[in-house]
């Protein structure tokens, strides 16, 4: 139990940035897993929204966030070269 006034204070700030936290994470896993569903070109952009902002408040590493974008990236190119090639076999 924390005795001095700034270290209660301390517990209190930590219980609610905790809170912001895990729902700051909560949204970007939900939004690759719904991406990785279903890539389309528009809804790349909120995924990298929230990709970002976990990365600027230090929740993911930056480079996590990199890896992860270029990852959802390359699966919209291989989506759209998928229904080119379908196209020209037709």
């Amino acid at each position: 139990m924390p005795l001095t006034k700034q270290a209660i204070k301390k517990v209190r700030q930590d219980k609610r940035k905790t809170i912001y936290n895990i729902r700051t994470k909560k949204a970007y896993k939900q939004a690759v897993a719904a991406f990785r569903k279903n890539p389309t070109v528009k809804s790349i952009s909120e995924v990298f929204s929230k990709l970002d902002r976990a990365a600027k408040t230090n929740l993911i590493h930056k480079n996590k966030a990199a890896r992860l974008k270029s990852r959802l990236n390359k699966l919209i190119s291989i989506q759209s070269s998928k229904t080119v090639k379908r196209a020209m076999s037709k």
